[in-house]
């Protein structure tokens, strides 16, 4: 069977790879499934909240977003994340300068966030054929006041902070950068690459911890649509969504028609969703942080939907994200 570029389609990634982990110790209070960011470990009144992500779709900027989507996982359940550790795998071909500006776009990012980098491996090897950046996320917090990807309750409101396609958009502004040039206004092209700055969700995940959510999942690779499938498969319900709500820049549109593919589908670190029953205390409070955040839709009894001028498109499984379209031309 040839496999796709991409995450394990779900129904892979089901029969043959969780079903052969099996929970055996009471303190991992959170373990490996479709939907969940993190796993997390009882420590008494504490967790600890764990999760690991490679960097395989960027070219530029990959110490940076290493740094950010493990800290945006950890986050989306909540909690603050403290410590990094991070393993390069470089190709023959790397200059110890090109590492080092990893280290530093690290080191940077991290230090914004108040995170330590604690450890790692660094390697150069004949098994990648460009540098993977893979970071995994410690964080701690309360118990009590501990967010999951699958605690959404039926009636919840569904939220979204930012707009859709963010990072993908700001990863192909930087490396197709003298392509696009051809095709978009000097503004438009300078104003998604400045969505790197915007990636993290740290801010809010915590913040929409402290409220009292009742599910986050940070959007990732499959895009919005692959993100709002999981939060419902993780906590057994229905999402709908109207279309016409998502906030989508005119500088996500203008490179996702470019490369013709669809912005619902590609990858969005900076993008948090939140289901909440508190809505209104939320948005006050995210809006006076200067923090975007749109009501999308609603969580339901039944399936899951897309709506659009009055007809609804089942939510699917994400399959390869949008971003992948375009790297491996």
């Amino acid at each position: 069977m040839k496999m796709e570029i991409g995450k394990l389609p779900t129904e892979i990634l089901e029969k043959k790879i969780l079903s052969k982990i099996q929970p055996n110790r009471k303190e991992i209070l959170v373990g490996a499934g479709v939907g969940e960011d993190c796993s997390v470990i009882d420590f008494g009144e504490e967790v600890c909240v764990l999760s690991t992500d490679p960097i395989t779709g960027a070219s530029k900027g990959i110490g940076k977003l290493a740094i950010h989507i493990s800290c945006n996982d950890v986050a989306s359940n909540g909690v603050e994340p403290i410590a990094i550790l991070l393993t390069i795998l470089a190709p023959e071909s790397v200059s110890v300068e090109e590492i080092s500006q990893v280290i530093e776009e690290a080191k940077e990012t991290a230090a914004q966030l108040n995170v330590e980098i604690i450890g790692g491996h660094t390697e150069v090897s004949t098994a990648v054929k460009k540098m993977i950046v893979s970071t995994t996320c410690i964080g701690k917090g309360k118990k009590d006041f501990m967010v999951t990807s699958h605690g959404a309750q039926v009636g919840d409101d569904v939220l979204m902070t930012k707009w859709a396609g963010l990072e993908g958009s700001a990863i192909l502004a930087q490396d197709r950068e003298e392509e696009l040039k051809r095709v978009l206004p000097k503004d438009l092209l300078e104003e998604a690459k400045r969505y790197i700055n915007h990636i993290s969700v740290v801010e809010e995940g915590i913040l929409a911890g402290s409220l009292g959510v009742t599910a986050m999942h940070d959007v990732t690779e499959g895009g919005l649509l692959g993100a709002l499938w999981e939060l419902a498969e993780a906590s057994k319900i229905g999402i709908q969504i109207k279309e016409n709500l998502i906030p989508v820049t005119e500088a996500t549109q203008k490179i996702c028609e470019y490369f013709k593919i669809n912005p619902l589908g590609l990858i969005s670190s900076g993008v948090m969703l939140i289901t909440t029953n508190k809505t209104e205390k939320l948005l006050s409070i995210f809006r006076k942080r200067g923090i975007q955040v749109t009501k999308i839709g609603k969580v339901v009894q039944g399936e899951s939907g897309l709506i659009k001028d009055g007809k609804t498109t089942p939510l699917a499984p994400p399959e390869a994200d949008e971003l992948f379209k375009v790297i491996n031309l």
